[in-house]
């Protein structure tokens, strides 16, 4: 076994968005070398980019918009916006102070956004577009009480839509003791049942009553009939198309930012200046023990894949993205029992994209592609629960312009039978399904491949309701920090990752043993959209 020099330095377990922001924090503010040890040979975890034959996945999709400004900067330190003037055709070079500065971004249009400035290390300025596919007909979402909605759904479902909100406003379930009250409270019992109960299971694999209502209050927070109603009529007499959005309620985001080749364009630029400011980042390794001593972790040994040796690494700081399971069951020490069991009830669901490039799309107008970034399947006849287009995204995410690149979601655990199956199969259902709800003709397809990411969304049942004496008792470990979605067992978005690993570093900065700062992170008030 190899063992590293010791000097001061932190180990960070994990080179998703919450490990890669840690070890640039503390490149950038202070004097401890990160060394970041990553199970896979890719950089960013969920938030990677896969290259297919010059055609890029988005492993989920990830809108590059925060209600940070904080973390609005740091994205356009690592990649700047990119823009012209259309009203001269000349681009235009911003000083640096400018184009980092967020309070600046709202004088920028959405026309002002596609000349390659800056090369292709850039950021796209992009419109959301988001429907939900339901009785093969598309829906705005989020939904709101539209002539167009009207009409799809039929006045008799509306009306019954409409009294049973009422209802729920005079009669609100209270506790919220699961899922389901949380979004009959907030859309009535009506629109729950057509719109969220089964699409929710597809999603978890179990029903709304069986997940705890502190998932609708992290992702969907304040969002309500209400709010996405006064939304709809705001947008009819606002003219506004900038990035300034920090009052709307994040599903309703209509703008946001995008890297030009996906979001692993912007980490992979991260790694390198991880790199070149002298930190570390060790990809297929992946860590077999945590060593601790006297309450403290020393050490760390971790096995590569590729060559199947062992190496130590010894530090001060440890930052732990990895599953939250994973990490008790590494440790050296005995675990209490009750901790164990907690930690080894903790559930994950697993998420398989399969990319299909066809020639055009059967639904929408015969000559132009459906403007939709993503849209929600809520077909009951199959098991598909999102299709991502990525031409929607960034131009450049298809090599020919003339193909149309989707990206179809399924969500399951590891036990299940569709993520054992193989490749071709997979493949073959995916486009069956696609054809079967009116999205494709079979003879379009041109090809096809599928990825499968393990452990993507933490879920909200299981032993969740009893995480909080794991959380205790990590959390008395003084070096040791856990960040990130899966390093928390907490469905974040993107900027709430980031968010945990710049706290973690302030508080190494100011020598802070209370870790409460971190945990707070997408739950405080200062965060909330209702502030």
């Amino acid at each position: 076994m190899e063992l590293t020099k010791k000097n001061k330095t932190a180990i960070i377990i994990g080179a998703g968005p919450a490990g890669l922001t840690a070890a640039y924090e503390l490149l950038e503010k202070t004097d401890i070398k990160p060394i970041i040890l990553e199970q896979s040979e890719d950089i960013g975890g969920i938030s990677k980019t896969v290259n297919y034959k010059g055609n890029y996945i988005d492993i989920g999709g990830h809108r590059f918009f925060s209600k940070s400004e904080r973390v609005m900067d740091w994205w356009l330190k690592i990649m700047p916006l990119e823009h012209s003037d259309k009203r001269t055709n000349e681009i235009k070079y911003h000083e640096k102070t400018t184009i980092l500065n967020y309070k600046h971004f709202d004088k920028l249009s959405a026309s002002q956004q596609t000349t390659n400035v800056f090369g292709d290390d850039v950021m796209l300025f992009r419109n959301r577009v988001s429907r939900i596919l339901y009785l093969r007909k598309l829906f705005s979402y989020p939904i709101t009480l539209s002539l167009d909605t009207i009409k799809k759904l039929g006045i008799l479902r509306v009306i019954k839509i409409g009294f049973s909100y009422f209802f729920a406003i005079l009669f609100k379930r209270n506790p919220e003791k699961s899922l389901e009250d949380f979004f009959i409270n907030r859309f009535g019992k009506e629109l729950y049942e057509t719109f969220f109960k089964d699409y929710t299971k597809k999603v978890w694999g179990v029903a709304c009553t069986e997940i705890s209502s502190e998932w609708g209050a992290q992702r969907v927070k304040g969002l309500s009939i209400t709010k996405a109603l006064l939304n709809a009529i705001s947008n009819i007499f606002s003219s506004d198309n900038t990035l300034k959005q920090k009052n709307k309620e994040t599903t309703l985001i209509e703008r946001f930012l995008y890297p030009k080749y996906g979001p692993g364009h912007l980490w992979k630029n991260v790694a390198k200046i991880i790199t070149e400011k002298g930190g570390e980042i060790h990809t297929n390794f992946k860590v077999s023990e945590i060593h601790l001593i006297n309450g403290m972790v020393e050490s760390i040994s971790a096995t590569n894949s590729i060559t199947g040796k062992v190496k130590m690494f010894s530090g001060d700081y440890f930052f732990s993205t990895m599953p939250v399971k994973d990490l008790i069951n590494s440790f050296n020490i005995d675990v209490p029992a009750k901790i164990k069991e907690v930690a080894n009830g903790l559930v994950y669901r697993d998420f398989i994209t399969v990319g299909v490039l066809v020639k055009k799309l059967k639904i929408g107008t015969e000559n132009s592609l459906i403007p939709d970034n993503w849209i929600y399947v809520q077909e009951k006849d199959v098991m598909m629960g999102r299709i991502q287009i990525f031409n929607n995204w960034s131009p450049y995410m298809v090599k020919n312009k003339d193909t149309v690149w989707l990206g179809l979601e399924y969500f399951c655990n590891d036990s299940d039978a569709i993520w054992k199956m193989t490749e071709q199969d997979l493949s073959e259902m995916a486009i069956d399904e696609l054809v079967k709800i009116g999205f494709i003709e079979k003879a379009d397809v041109i090809d096809s491949v599928v990825i499968k990411m393990p452990k993507t969304y933490p879920a909200y049942f299981g032993t969740y309701n009893q995480f909080k004496i794991v959380r205790e008792y990590l959390d008395k470990i003084n070096n040791l920090f856990l960040i990130g979605r899966n390093g928390m067992h907490k469905y974040n978005n993107q900027d709430h990752s980031m968010l945990t690993a710049m706290l973690a570093v302030e508080n190494i900065i100011n020598n802070q043993t209370d870790k409460s700062n971190i945990w707070e992170v997408n739950t405080e008030e200062d965060y909330h959209e209702e502030k």
